[in-house]
């Protein structure tokens, strides 16, 4: 059925899209999380790296902390709940405080591959949450690597961990031990050494003690709690302002037992919006014939959707897309978001047609569930994949020993 958001007494009698150049692309190559790494490596002596972020002076020993679904905008409404997270976003304790913008789209998988590779989406080639496999024909979660695919396969490239162990420099991720053998912290976060500890405050020490261990030192530590409960509950909830608490006291933890010459880089994968449960906020495909009509596969995720259309479909279904959705999303094709730099300045051939026909990026607080297909990811309180800044803008926050 039709939902009601798009009946004519919803909408004006003639709508007009959103333009695509509105769209905020990511500050790929100076300002996005895939120019983080490079930079600190550079600064390091690891060859093929460079420096990309101006502001970043140097530093012998380098710790990257990761706290999944932590945006830059979430940080700046809730100063009470994370007192010190709130004390780096200025420059008062002698590092910098700023954002940078995640990549499209803003998701955990697309993200880490950023960081752990230094490239953008369109080079790594995890460009979303579910996407085609071109040579399957069918989609695959690149977060859960299901179905499988040889990693090595699916991004070739190396990781900065790699390159920066094959340096000389002391390499290790800190993290939960469920992560030491995934595909994707194989293809995006392997070299040196993994140690798994299963609380933060494990977590936070054990990357004290890994950074202390060499002259010269590239740590990485991760906490994903803060985004199961936006998830679940979302950012508006007692439940996250919790774990956001949480998540200050351990950055402050590992902050005081820095060792000389060492630098804490404080960041995220990407923000997080709440969606209403209403109609006009959630438009179900699996309930919309518009939709649906010539879709072979709908991937990605609910503000960043991968449209994949049947041969020959493709214009009609970018026009239905664009008149349904053109006020609320972004609406592109492939070629128009691959020259508007959305999934950055370069796209590898191997991933040209992991995107989709059609790509839908919201701007508005609205999102297409799949409540047939996605019902886990339908019932999502909190959600992100988009350009909006409360979604793409994640923080870099410094502290320096």
């Amino acid at each position: 059925m039709v939902q009601p958001a798009h009946t004519a007494s919803a909408w004006p009698e003639e709508p007009v899209p959103l333009a695509l150049d509105t769209a905020p692309v990511p500050e790929y190559g100076s300002g996005s999380l895939a120019d983080l790494l490079p930079t600190l490596a550079a600064a390091q002596g690891v060859p093929g790296c460079e420096h990309r972020i101006a502001e970043l002076a140097p530093a012998d020993r380098n710790c990257v902390f990761l706290i999944d679904g932590l945006g830059w905008e979430q940080i700046k409404a809730h100063p009470d709940e994370a007192p010190y997270l709130t004390s780096l976003l200025g420059s008062s304790r002698g590092g910098t405080g700023r954002p940078l913008t995640a990549g499209f789209p803003a998701t955990t998988a697309t993200s880490l591959a950023s960081v752990g590779t230094g490239l953008p989406p369109g080079r790594h080639g995890l460009p979303g949450y579910t996407v085609r496999d071109p040579d399957a024909g069918e989609l695959m979660n690149q977060l859960r690597w299901r179905p499988y695919t040889d990693p090595s396969a699916w991004q070739p490239y190396p990781t900065l961990f790699q390159l920066a162990d094959a340096a000389g420099v002391h390499t290790a991720q800190v993290s939960s031990p469920t992560f030491r053998d995934t595909p994707l912290t194989k293809v995006a976060l392997s070299g040196g050494t993994f140690h798994g500890r299963l609380t933060g405050e494990e977590r936070m020490d054990l990357a004290a003690e890994q950074l202390a261990a060499g002259d010269r030192s590239l740590i990485y530590t991760y906490y994903s709690e803060l985004d199961g409960s936006g998830h679940r509950f979302g950012v508006d909830s007692d439940a996250w302002r919790g774990q956001l608490m949480c998540v200050d006291r351990l950055v402050q933890r590992l902050a005081e037992q820095l060792p000389p010459r060492a630098a804490l880089y404080v960041t995220a994968d990407h923000g997080m919006v709440d969606i209403p449960f209403d109609e006009r906020s959630r438009i179900d495909f699996d309930e919309d014939w518009e939709l649906r009509a010539g879709v072979a596969l709908l991937g990605g995720e609910g503000r960043a959707r991968h449209v994949y259309a049947v041969p020959g479909a493709q214009a009609d279904v970018l026009a239905c897309w664009r008149e349904v959705l053109g006020e609320q999303f972004w609406v592109a094709s492939r070629e128009e978001a691959v020259e508007a730099g959305w999934f950055g300045p370069r796209i590898d051939e191997r991933v040209h047609g992991r995107i989709g026909d059609v790509v839908a990026a919201a701007h508005d607080d609205v999102v297409i569930t799949a409540s047939v297909n996605e019902p886990h990811e339908s019932a999502m309180v909190g959600v992100h994949g988009s350009m909006t800044a409360a979604e793409q803008l994640v923080p870099l926050l410094e502290v320096r020993s």
